[in-house]
């Protein structure tokens, strides 16, 4: 008797669990499942709904998740590596750039030391191809001096 009683009461208890089986289950705008004791929003179309308390699920190959609504993952890696090779593109670009620049700070730098040593009037000597040592002569000087001002307007405007 106590068998009978103890079934009964497993019995009664599991009719008392069946209202926590019944579970909606649906997909939202973003295709995201949802998970509810309540029925999805008005307006969710049937074919969202996984799940219904006394009702068939829908076929899940049917459902929008089977269709990703945004960029795929082969999308997604090709978008990534050309942003990757722009970036590096750039940086390269901005390396050049800095490179350039600073032989152009060197070069202006050397133009207003060879311009001082013009300016002060010293001797200023060349070796030529046969190694043989001569130095400027006034005009040549003159010269010099003209060319390294062009130089030294050119660093100042920045061209």
């Amino acid at each position: 008797m106590a068998a009978t009683t103890l079934r009964r009461l497993a019995c009664l208890l599991a009719f008392a669990a069946l209202p926590a089986l019944a579970q909606h289950v649906w997909l939202d705008e973003k295709g995201v499942k949802q998970y509810s004791d309540q029925p999805p929003p008005a307006g969710t179309p049937a074919s969202r709904i996984l799940q219904a308390p006394g009702a068939r699920a829908a076929a899940p190959a049917a459902t929008p998740a089977a269709a990703p609504s945004g960029p795929t993952l082969a999308e997604r890696n090709a978008d990534f590596e050309k942003r990757r090779l722009e970036r590096a593109e750039r940086e390269q670009k901005e390396s050049d750039q800095a490179a350039l620049e600073k032989e152009k700070n060197r070069n202006c730098e050397q133009a207003r030391a060879y311009g001082r040593a013009l300016a002060n009037g010293g001797r200023i000597a060349r070796t030529d191809t046969n190694g043989e040592r001569s130095y400027l002569t006034d005009a040549q000087r003159a010269e010099e001096t003209s060319r390294v001002q062009r130089v030294l307007e050119q660093c100042r405007s920045g061209g």
